[in-house]
């Protein structure tokens, strides 16, 4: 409440100096009243309170007035703003002679019109503005200057607060790290689900801040620092926020740009100042997130290193390792480049543990999602267990932000709790983005669908691919049809049978529209698919050794040297070895083709008949498919529950 007060009197003072100022220049105050009074002696008229010149009905022209003077048809001048304008009463023949107030403007107050009138014996006055007291004069001469240094004091006051400020020179190079004697989080192990390992890992950290003798005595040392390594939305903050909650330990948290400015020196000085901070306040906790903005590999950058960011990691390394040791400070870092991090970083002494920050398997989805659903309404034939069947890959992110996406859903419909439907919308739409209007072009139509069963057709004929789980003509993204797949969920080896599947599951949208067509008629609809073919074919070459150059990596080494003004990518790989791997991606992709279009051509029949039913209904479940599909083939078993392959 204080802070508010001081704004709003940082914004009023201002406004009252300018007031104030602008009544010292004018010297004066308006009044409502005024004052009669004579300038001769020899008036024949007596002194009388006349109305303000603004009531006066109608405007005169200065020679009209001086006619009107000569004609005797003036009975009264009322004269303002020192001969300005005046207020004339006067017998108008317009008007049957009666008595008008007219308004004049008038050159000045000149001897002459004074003369005439007192020569034509019309009354007249001048009414002059009421002069200030001397009583008022004298507090507006005080007031002034007081309010004016009262103003400038609060003004160097407030910028002394403010960063940057003059009064902050010397506050530059501290720490901005936020810090809690008592981090009371809100977050405990039980609130973080799904990372069971990194748990395990993290509870010896809290038991060494809690219970540091219980290592001690055997000569184990405190970790000094522990990276949190994993991709986004995984859980790293959050694991970070439960640590800081069960130690009960002083808690220092910031991000890895706090550190770095536009001055050389002050990351730096910063890290000293945290480390400081932190000594008086050990065994304490320091949290760095998103560390790779300042940890990165120095002299790693384009045309030479940042000194700033390269002296705040020179810095941060001393401090963590250095001649003076740091007992009792426990560091915890998170980021999704480890790739990108200094080796000396890196290093026993340092960062003694990483420990990785996985995307949560089923059972690991199944307890993320009783963690988030606890304030959320399901039905009650809705089970956790197939949301988690049904999201595999997705991070706990990503299932916090399905069951809100569910929830929201459900209150646009005006449901009472959240159903499978809304579920399945959710999914789609963080998968494939927010659903557009139905197509109503026939041909378009047609064509779509006919690229959607392709794809379908292979994934649920070649037995090796992954099973359709869904199959639909309704747009979504950039995507005007979709075809989903449901992998293996724990399936972390990908087999070359597996690979060339996925392939032939990728061509097969292409290999319909060439078959049923024509290949004058092929789109661009699969473009995407084929660029998928494409790195999936290489790296099958180059990366896995799964053709005929053997199994060899043929990767390279690759670098991007910066020449002068141009970025120019060298390879250890020679044009022959190139070359060849070119032919055996091509020859690969090829083969799948033939084998996709042969496949095709087999099952026309059928594909027409699940053309058609897709158009009718524009969207179909994997077991619908397969089953009038059964009705014209076999179909190979196959178990496994998203991805997702697109037109």
């Amino acid at each position: 409440m204080n802070q508010r007060w001081r704004v709003i009197a940082l914004w009023l003072l201002p406004i009252g100096m300018v007031l104030l100022l602008t009544w010292q220049v004018l010297g004066t105050v308006p009044s409502n009243r005024t004052d009669v009074s004579d300038l001769t002696n020899d008036t024949n008229r007596t002194e009388t309170t006349i109305a303000p010149r603004n009531t006066a009905v109608a405007r005169m022209s200065y020679g009209r007035f001086m006619d009107y003077i000569k004609a005797g048809r003036v009975t009264a001048v009322d004269i303002y703003d020192g001969g300005r304008n005046a207020v004339v009463e006067a017998v108008d023949p317009d008007l049957d002679n009666r008595v008008q107030r007219m308004r004049v403007d008038l050159p000045g107050l000149a001897p002459e019109l004074i003369n005439t009138l007192k020569e034509e014996g019309i009354s007249f006055d001048v009414h002059q503005p009421r002069k200030s007291t001397p009583a008022v004069g004298i507090l507006g001469n005080l007031l002034f200057p007081i309010i004016l240094i009262g103003g400038l004091i609060l003004l160097a006051r407030r910028s002394n607060s403010m960063p940057g400020g003059p009064g902050q020179a010397m506050q530059f190079g501290k720490t901005k790290a936020r810090f809690a004697m008592e981090a009371e989080t809100g977050v405990k192990f039980d609130d973080v689900a799904g990372v069971t390992e990194a748990k395990q890992d993290l509870q010896e950290v809290v038991t060494f801040l809690k219970q540091p003798e219980r290592f001690t005595s055997v000569g184990a040392q405190i970790p000094k620092g522990v990276l949190l390594v994993g991709p986004p939305g995984t859980g790293k903050t959050l694991l970070a926020k439960a640590i800081a909650g069960e130690a009960g330990v002083p808690f220092f948290s910031l991000s890895g740009s706090e550190f770095v400015e536009m001055f050389v020196g002050v990351g730096a000085s910063r890290v000293r100042d945290l480390f400081k901070r932190a000594k008086e306040n050990s065994p304490c906790l320091i949290f760095i997130d998103e560390i790779d903005a300042v940890g990165r590999q120095r002299g790693a950058g384009i045309g030479g290193g940042n000194d700033e960011r390269e002296q705040t990691l020179n810095q941060l390394l001393t401090e963590m390792d250095g001649f003076e040791g740091n007992s009792g400070i426990i560091i915890i870092a998170a980021t999704n480049r480890p790739d990108v991090l200094d080796s000396a970083l890196m290093r026993p002494g340092r960062f003694d543990r990483q420990v990785s920050v996985d995307p949560p398997d089923i059972k690991g989805r199944l307890s993320i999602l009783k963690v988030h659903s606890r304030n959320k309404k399901l039905e009650d034939s809705l089970s956790l267990e197939s949301i988690a069947r049904r999201t595999p890959g997705f991070t706990g992110a990503d299932l916090a932000n399905l069951l809100n996406e569910a929830a929201i859903l459900t209150a646009r419909r005006r449901k009472d709790s959240i159903t499978l439907s809304e579920i399945d919308d959710a999914v789609d739409r963080i998968i494939a983005g927010m659903e557009g209007q139905p197509l109503t072009d026939g041909r378009s139509k047609r064509l779509i669908a006919y690229h959607e069963v392709g794809h379908a057709l292979i994934g649920t004929l070649v037995k090796a691919h992954d099973p359709v789980q869904k199959v639909t003509l309704i747009p979504r993204g950039q995507a005007k049809g979709l075809t989903w797949f449901s992998p293996d969920d724990e399936q972390t080896l990908v087999s070359r049978s597996q690979l060339k599947a996925r392939i032939m599951g990728a061509l097969g949208g292409r290999a319909a529209e060439d078959v049923i067509f024509g290949r004058e008629e092929v789109t661009t609809g699969a473009g995407g698919d084929i660029q998928q073919v494409a790195s999936m074919a290489r790296q099958m070459v180059t990366r896995f050794g799964m053709s005929e150059l053997g199994p060899i990596s043929l990767e390279g080494d690759s670098q991007e040297v910066f020449l002068g003004r141009d970025l120019m990518t060298r390879s250890d790989i020679s044009d022959a070895i190139s070359k060849q791997i070119d032919e055996q991606v091509r020859e690969m992709v090829k083969a799948c083709y033939i084998e996709t279009i042969s496949i095709v051509k087999k099952n026309r029949e059928a594909m027409d008949t699940l053309v058609e039913l897709l158009i009718e209904k524009e969207t179909m479940d994997g077991e619908e498919f397969s089953n009038v599909l059964s009705k014209y083939t076999s179909i190979p078993d196959k178990e496994r529950s998203i991805s997702l392959m697109n037109n």
